[in-house]
């Protein structure tokens, strides 16, 4: 039988956290907050993305602090992420999955028109079922877009037999509210210790998560 994986990108597919955090620096300087090393920024790290600003900065940013630094983040972030290359045996890992006869699709909080490219730039599209990007405000929760990515998946995919692979807590809400299973990878957005107290398995890498996708839906 047939297992789904649905990946996550930033942080996952993409190791790209030296661009998040050199991006989101520039931001917090825009309204004169310090700048974070990438270990501070994966301890404080929360989504939805406000929460963490006003963690991060001391205060709540206001609705025209959020449009700069929003504005300042994604410029940055697209300069400095052309440098990011896909986390350590993704290519192979993918490709060993589609041999197996199982099925993947990507899903991302990074806009869509902008990681479409990427994806294609990478050479890796032709594995997954379906590619979605963001299409409304940046600042959101993934639950609602991981509803609509499995519905559009449609009779493709069988949710007790579909495992989310994400680096950030609100993936596992993420699967938990569209009723599939998630595993969790250290090596993104969040220190294991973050991790952790959301209930879903954690792993330091993606060929482990690849493993436990298989256990779990086994």
């Amino acid at each position: 039988m047939r297992t789904h994986i649905v990946w996550d990108w930033n942080g996952t597919l993409l190791n790209d956290m030296a661009a998040v955090v050199g991006a989101s620096n520039a931001a917090f300087a825009t309204v004169g907050g310090a700048p974070l090393s990438v270990a501070q920024y994966r301890e404080n790290y929360e989504v939805p993305i406000p929460r963490f600003y006003r963690r991060v900065l001391g205060f709540q940013p206001t609705g025209a602090q959020w449009e700069q630094l929003d504005a300042t983040f994604q410029e940055h972030y697209g300069r400095l992420s052309l440098a990011a290359g896909l986390a350590d045996g993704v290519p192979e890992l993918l490709a060993g999955w589609a041999a197996e006869g199982h099925t993947q699709s990507l899903l991302s909080m990074y806009e869509h028109q902008r990681l479409l490219p990427v994806v294609e730039r990478f050479g890796i599209g032709a594995h997954f079922l379906r590619v979605d990007g963001r299409t409304g405000p940046s600042h959101g929760q993934k639950a609602a877009s991981m509803v609509r990515h499995l519905q559009a998946l449609g009779a493709a995919v069988e949710p007790a037999r579909t495992v989310v692979i994400g680096d950030a807590a609100d993936d596992a809400l993420a699967a938990r509210e569209a009723g599939v299973r998630a595993v969790l990878y250290t090596g993104g957005s969040h220190v294991r210790a973050n991790l952790e107290p959301v209930g879903v398995p954690v792993v330091d890498s993606l060929a482990e998560a690849v493993q436990l996708a298989r256990e779990l839906a086994a």
